[in-house]
């Protein structure tokens, strides 16, 4: 490991008897999954689904830092070239998701922890002399040290080899705020927005546009981001309201840069719904996001009509939408609503009373019918 060679000039594995190296060998399966679930339990930023990329590397390379390791007990002299690329390479990654080097510094020094008390466990129930737990600590905090170093070293040569590392950042930062779940070992945000150049305002608003928008006239102070064919922008201030006219976007509410996700959520509902300043339709947009939930609620409600033709349950449902929504609930402002006779609204009503009893005059029945049949009818402006 020529990058390191001075660190490891003293070769403490040279102290080791190459015996212990098989009995290290066979045990390698059960030594790293207690190393990989030491980190995990106890370095937030690894405790990622088993599946993933991040969990999947994180195990990789316990693995190859316990085999090479009994590798350098067994031959201390060996070749080891061929581990540096792969050690960099975690380093590297680290930078090109946007992380610092400190979760992994960590998950090494705990992987050395437990190496240490494993392999001393091993060497003394094979009979190996007492004094063996000295330098084969050392031995093991000496490798990883190592190992350390050169993930280090791959994240500098990933910071320093960056083109246009102000783009990249912003790109970056973009994509950040508009997390919902943030990465804990993540680069924090005031960090990542001066490497971008871009001073967090105190609000911002997201704006979602088709991918094939102009926004040529968008200055350079708008974060923006593709995603699955829509171009997301982060906006410090007002702005972009006016230069986004008829471009077929939707924005979202001024928010805390925190909050960002809120705004991108909101502008991206907004956008099924066809509407263009999200703050000024946000219980329809709480409805839309609900909508599995308001179609039961709407089934909940309109039971009693189930029974009914669909046609006569139809102007029922809108009989009951137009008395709720009436101040006095008389049958001249249902009929004044739907555009009907009186005498019509009268037997409709009727026949509402008949169905539903005293449930029409429960506030808890009429908050809840309300809210069924809003989300009904904001389900019906997105749906064909």
């Amino acid at each position: 490991m020529a990058g390191v060679d001075p660190l490891l000039s003293r070769r403490p594995w040279r102290e080791l008897p190459p015996g212990l190296a098989p009995l290290l060998r066979a045990r390698l399966p059960e030594l790293t999954t207690e190393m990989v679930q030491a980190i995990r339990r106890e370095v937030r930023g690894y405790r990622q689904p088993i599946g993933s990329a991040v969990a999947q590397d994180l195990a990789e390379a316990v693995r190859l830092a316990a085999t090479q390791f009994t590798e350098l007990v067994e031959e201390p002299d060996g070749p080891q070239q061929h581990y540096v690329p792969r050690f960099r390479r975690l380093g590297r990654l680290e930078y090109l998701n946007g992380r610092g080097t400190e979760g992994l510094q960590a998950a090494y020094r705990i992987g050395a922890r437990v190496a240490c008390r494993r392999y001393v466990d091993v060497a003394r129930q094979a009979a190996f002399p007492g004094d063996i737990a000295v330098p084969l600590s050392e031995a093991v905090l000496t490798h990883i040290h190592a190992l350390a170093e050169e993930s280090v070293t791959g994240f500098e040569e990933a910071r320093a080899g960056a083109a246009d590392e102000v783009l990249r950042a912003r790109r970056l930062l973009a994509a950040r705020l508009m997390e919902r779940r943030r990465d804990p070992l993540a680069e924090p945000l005031p960090g990542l927005a001066r490497r971008a150049a871009w001073p967090l305002p105190e609000r911002v608003r997201c704006a979602v546009l088709p991918a094939s928008a102009d926004v040529s006239a968008v200055d350079e102070e708008v974060l923006r981001v593709s995603r699955g064919g829509e171009l997301r922008l982060v906006v410090p201030d007002d702005r972009l309201l006016s230069v986004l006219e008829g471009a077929h976007a939707a924005v979202g509410p001024s928010v805390a840069p925190a909050e960002a996700w809120v705004s991108l959520h909101c502008a991206r509902l907004a956008r099924r719904l066809g509407r263009r300043r999200a703050e000024e339709h946000l219980a329809e947009l709480h409805l839309l996001h609900g909508a599995p939930i308001g179609v039961l609620l709407c089934d909940q409600v309109l039971d009693p009509l189930r029974a009914l033709p669909p046609g006569k349950a139809e102007r029922l449902t809108d009989t009951l939408e137009a008395l709720l929504a009436s101040g006095g609930r008389t049958a001249p402002e249902v009929a004044a609503a739907l555009g009907i006779h009186p005498q019509t609204a009268r037997n409709r009503l009727r026949q509402l009373t008949a169905l539903y009893g005293e449930k029409l005059a429960d506030p808890a029945f009429r908050f809840d019918a309300q809210l069924a049949l809003r989300s009904r009818s904001v389900r019906r402006s997105v749906l064909p």
